[in-house]
């Protein structure tokens, strides 16, 4: 079952249909180019300002010893990610839009009100990141950072009127951004890298609190808005109906996914890394708050790096702040055939995170408690991924080899596993 009407995008469609039918002088990175950027606007949710103090934590008490975490958490996001490319690829549809024609209508109108909740709460922990970003590289009040961030964030979303391919480039460009600032950061702080490399590959524990923070990386691995928006950013960007070329889109866009989260797993190792070989080496296993890393990395490494991390937090804030936006447009008009204007979902979004600036809150720990809330929308998201991509029905040629299937099952059940224990940890852990 498939879509009869999608439009294509005339910014990409003859080079991509040059590259899919197998004609073209075009080799390497110049024929992958039209394929790449929805894994690239998904990746950054993998390096969302919570991410920041996962890391750092981890790092910082338990220096390299949890790198291994990030490793598999990043192997298991490019499966789930994949999965969600290939669905929009073979149906036609996204995953909220599959939701709806597929299960009853309760259930239907029980996950749309979750996955708003779960899109506030992402965007509590992104526009938080994105105005902590501004407080921390401009010096100003945190309540004036987030006026300005949600300036920013209407500025960038009006991308979307002139193509995809604008606002692609935008994003991929502030990854690109974080990217090098935690290149910079690695090579100022001068790792071990025989330790870097060994706990890279070596599972490996250090009492109960080590297994409790590896729980917190690896079950806020995946983060449910992304999954149903990587469906919509791959289901009509380029259509095509011949079954041999729509197994070559989906190798190109498994090619996207893998160069993307790569770069957000090189992000997150390199956090972890340089909380590892700065705060934890210096015997400062006690940073609680992304404010005290960005303070304690003038005196260790030296102005520049303070300002580094500064900048790759507001690029991550902002970016993730959008990606956001636009997955919260994905859900309602998947789930319930309704558009809002994207002004107002933004002023929705940002309502909480306004309210928590103005209140006085602690940024670092509304961060925790809104990573918490996304662990209850995980389940109904992941699961009707693994199920409806194991579907031949629905996905034709595309559809999952059993191995592909089993694997994602067991990944989707210990990522759900991994978030019922944060939160019976988190309400009744004391």
């Amino acid at each position: 079952m498939e879509k009869s009407e999608q439009p294509g995008n005339s910014e990409i469609s003859d080079a991509a249909a040059q590259a899919l039918s197998g004609t073209g002088a075009k080799r390497g990175l110049a024929r992958l180019w039209p394929f790449l950027g929805p894994a690239f606007i998904a990746s950054i949710a993998y390096v969302d300002p919570g991410n920041f103090a996962t890391n750092i934590q981890g790092g910082a008490q338990f220096g390299y010893l949890l790198l291994w975490v990030v490793v598999a958490s990043n192997l298991m996001a490019m499966l789930i990610q994949t999965l969600s490319a290939k669905l929009g690829i073979a149906t036609g549809y996204n995953l909220a839009e599959l939701c709806r024609l597929h299960y009853p209508a309760p259930v239907v109108w029980i996950m749309w009100v979750l996955m708003e909740l779960v899109a506030i709460a992402t965007d509590l922990a992104e526009f938080l990141g994105a105005a902590l970003g501004f407080n921390l590289l401009l010096g100003i009040p945190l309540w004036m950072a987030g006026i300005l961030t949600a300036l920013v964030t209407f500025m960038i979303l009006m991308l979307q009127h002139r193509g995809f391919r604008s606002l692609e480039m935008l994003i991929t460009a502030m990854l690109g951004v974080i990217a090098i600032c935690y290149l910079v950061e690695t090579i100022l702080d001068q790792p071990d890298w025989g330790p870097v490399a060994y706990h890279a590959v070596v599972p490996g524990f250090a009492g109960p609190e080590s297994v409790l923070l590896a729980t917190g990386i690896l079950g806020a691995t995946v983060m449910p808005h992304v999954i149903f928006l990587h469906s919509s950013l791959t289901q009509g960007r380029i259509v095509v109906h011949d079954p041999v070329q729509r197994r070559r889109l989906f190798h190109f866009e498994l090619a996207d996914v893998t160069i993307a989260m790569a770069v957000a797993g090189f992000v997150n190792a390199a956090m972890l890394i340089m909380a590892a070989a700065t705060f934890h080496r210096a015997g400062m296993v006690e940073i609680a708050s992304i404010e005290a890393a960005h303070k304690t990395l003038e005196p260790l490494l030296g102005s520049s790096a303070r300002w580094i991390f500064a900048v790759s937090l507001l690029a991550a804030g902002l970016s993730s702040t959008t990606v956001g936006t636009m997955a919260g447009q994905v859900v309602m008009q998947g789930f319930i055939e309704r558009h809002i204007p994207v002004w107002l979902r933004r002023l929705v979004t940002i309502a909480p995170s306004l309210v928590v600036i103005f209140m006085g809150l602690d940024p670092t720990r509304t961060l925790v408690i809104s990573q918490v809330v996304l662990s209850f929308g995980l389940p109904f998201a992941v699961i009707p991924l693994v199920q409806f991509s194991s579907r031949a029905d629905l996905m034709g040629i595309l559809v999952n080899r059993r191995i592909t299937t089993i694997t994602a099952g067991a990944v989707a059940g210990l990522i759900i596993l991994l978030n019922i224990y944060l939160l019976v940890q988190t309400f009744l852990g004391g």
